[in-house]
């Protein structure tokens, strides 16, 4: 009889690592173990007596995981895969979704580059579109309460206002390497420059340093949580990097510490903060909890943003794709 005890996460990205708690009634199985989802054989990492690290294959489209040994088949258990929902993009930081679901992400480019599109809209069944042209080095997107959507671009310092229609007009200038953005309930948008300063603009677009933090070598990243406090990743050259809280007066605190490369992050409907990074030498979206307490909530590699969607639906950003995954936990109502 073979066994799966248990597997963690339950959630993944395609060449995500899946850590798999098995047995099996012989004490020394005479072959090695296979790992099926799908039906598809997934790529063994390492095996031993009681755990097996495999790899989500690229193929598998369906979570039913078996495990076979020695002509022995174990009940199928359930994993959610995600599933590409748009290519050869590449997104630097969170996509966005709005009110009606759908997807925005950038083609950022190298430092420097121009490119035809760089902007696209992802539509709820699929379709991709150019939405933004003409904007170098797109990198944060976010919406504020009335729907209107901006871009900061690392390249130019600047923070662009988007139409509907994907037609740009310059909000505000000199924002630094301006990278992550977010908005507060009052409509004030806050701007992470990679050299260190949160800047905090208001609706009369009047500037202001709202906290200083330590240098990013890639980007900052930001996300607002229920009480108006502001959460700031930002990856510097430890292993062993913060997840900032900065509340509404702009004292800087540290909420969690151990994360590798943290990225993009966002909040769910029930207060949990989850976030691109690697914890404990394992890659994908960490999930923390209020209390503090941390655990990769869906492996995959190579991710650096994410975003909730209507019904369940969490979109992820890798370097070159948008997945999409049906998942238990819901994000946060839009205003």
């Amino acid at each position: 009889m073979i066994k799966i005890l248990d597997v963690q996460p339950t959630a993944a990205v395609p060449g995500g690592h899946l850590f798999i708690r098995w047995a099996s009634r012989e004490l020394q199985p005479f072959g090695r173990p296979q790992v099926r989802l799908g039906g598809v054989l997934a790529h063994l990492v390492a095996v031993s007596r009681d755990l097996i690290v495999a790899q989500v294959p690229p193929e598998a489209a369906i979570g039913e995981m078996t495990l076979s040994l020695d002509g022995q088949e174990s009940p199928s258990v359930d994993i959610e895969i995600a599933s590409v929902l748009a290519a050869n993009l590449h997104p630097v930081a969170n996509p966005a979704v709005d009110a009606v679901g759908n997807v925005y992400s950038t083609l950022s480019g190298r430092r420097g580059e121009k490119v035809p599109n760089s902007v696209f809209k992802i539509d709820p069944q699929g379709n991709v579109q150019p939405f933004v042209a003409d904007l170098v080095n797109p990198t944060g997107i976010a919406f504020n309460t009335r729907g209107e959507m901006f871009i900061s671009s690392r390249h130019d310092e600047n923070i662009y206002k988007i139409s509907r229609y994907g037609e740009k007009t310059t909000y505000c200038k000199g924002m630094g390497v301006a990278t992550g953005i977010a908005f507060d309930r009052e409509d004030n948008l806050y701007v992470g420059d990679r050299s260190g300063n949160i800047f905090k603009i208001d609706r009369k677009r009047e500037i202001f340093v709202f906290a200083t933090l330590e240098p990013s070598v890639a980007a900052y990243h930001l996300a607002f949580d229920d009480r108006q406090n502001l959460y700031v990743t930002g990856p510097t050259t430890s292993s062993h990097d913060h997840v900032y809280r900065i509340s509404t007066n702009g004292t800087v605190s540290t909420f969690f510490t151990g994360l590798g490369r943290p990225q993009g992050l966002a909040f769910d409907r029930d207060g949990n903060l989850f976030v691109a990074a690697s914890l404990g030498g394992r890659r994908g979206i960490v999930r923390i909890t209020e209390q503090g307490n941390a655990g990769i909530a869906v492996a995959g590699n190579n991710l650096v943003g994410l975003a909730f969607g209507p019904d369940h639906d969490l979109f992820l950003a890798g370097n070159d794709s948008i997945f999409r995954l049906s998942c238990e936990w819901a994000g946060r109502r839009l205003p």
